[in-house]
């Protein structure tokens, strides 16, 4: 099983409830796609990350999927060796193409195997491990969180992007349908995501005090910060795309649990000849904040 998750809804905009079922190499592209257009975000939180651990010598992206993240953290720490771990070889194969094109392959591997214990292989200690919404998928994330303080070298960061708010893309009355479609796409989408997490092997349910958590595993100076995303109608056609694709991708897998009135309304959105849709209406945006919880590993004696 593969956990990647380079993108930003909230809390959940990739969750992958049916993770057998997956062909990421056919996933990648939107994957790519959609970690590309929040770059700045990342570029922002790595930046921030800099005046916590200014010159690690190995960072680590726990769950990178195709790489984009990883190369993001490669620009930000130009005297770093950068490890992309995933378990999924074809978007491990995309993220060395991606590191070949910037550049950077002669600094930059790949690591693939299940989390966290693939972390195991690392030659050496991490001084900085990204892990963006990797951990969720993992039955017992404090036993994962320890497993992940374990690798950090003395004084090491650990990085956490889990949680945020939701993304929202529209006027919650959009002219037609019910007003207030994304609250309920939204209500959905939280309870998949408790119903993904009871799924999963040996599964442990833990309040999500993220910095607590941090520090219950020994790691010290626990604090969080939240980035907002915003980009304003009217969206270039890249951004128009990723909002269609991720409703396109809400359809596909999760319009089942919406009401005849709501998944109308989605259909009309998604209908391509239709002014009043996602391809032609002047409305669309895209607003979302991600947070990062970070922590550090004791200097040592």
């Amino acid at each position: 099983m593969g956990h990647h998750h380079e993108h930003g809804n909230g809390h959940h905009h990739e969750h992958h409830h049916d993770h057998a079922d997956i062909d990421w190499s056919v996933m990648a592209p939107r994957l790519e796609a959609e970690a590309e257009l929040f770059s700045p975000l990342y570029a922002r939180a790595a930046a921030w990350l800099s005046k916590r651990q200014p010159h690690p010598g190995l960072v680590v992206d726990a769950g990178s999927g195709p790489g984009v993240v990883a190369c993001v953290l490669a620009e930000a720490f130009p005297g770093a060796r950068v490890v992309a771990a995933d378990g999924s070889g074809p978007l491990l194969e995309r993220a060395r193409a991606r590191a070949e094109g910037l550049g950077i392959a002669d600094r930059f591997s790949t690591l693939e195997g299940d989390l966290p214990g693939a972390l195991g292989d690392l030659d050496y200690p991490v001084d900085l491990l990204w892990a963006s919404r990797s951990l969720h998928h993992l039955g017992d994330q404090r036993a994962a969180l320890a497993a992940f303080a374990e690798r950090l070298a003395p004084g090491g960061t650990l990085a956490l992007l889990e949680g945020g708010l939701p993304a929202r893309y529209l006027p919650r009355d959009i002219g037609f349908g019910r007003p207030g479609l994304q609250d309920r796409m939204s209500a959905v989408e939280a309870e998949r995501f408790a119903a993904m997490r009871a799924e999963l092997p040996g599964a442990v349910e833990v309040t999500e005090d993220w910095p607590g958590l941090l520090t219950g595993v020994g790691l010290r100076g626990a604090t969080s910060r939240t980035f907002l995303f915003d980009l304003p109608a009217p969206l270039p056609d890249e951004a128009r795309a990723f909002v269609v694709g991720m409703f396109q991708h809400y359809r596909d897998r999760m319009g089942e649990h919406l009401d005849a009135t709501d998944l109308a309304t989605v259909d009309r959105l998604l209908d391509p000849d239709d002014k009043a849709g996602l391809h032609h209406r002047p409305d669309v945006f895209v607003l979302t904040a991600h947070t990062i919880h970070v922590a550090e590993a004791e200097l040592g004696n």
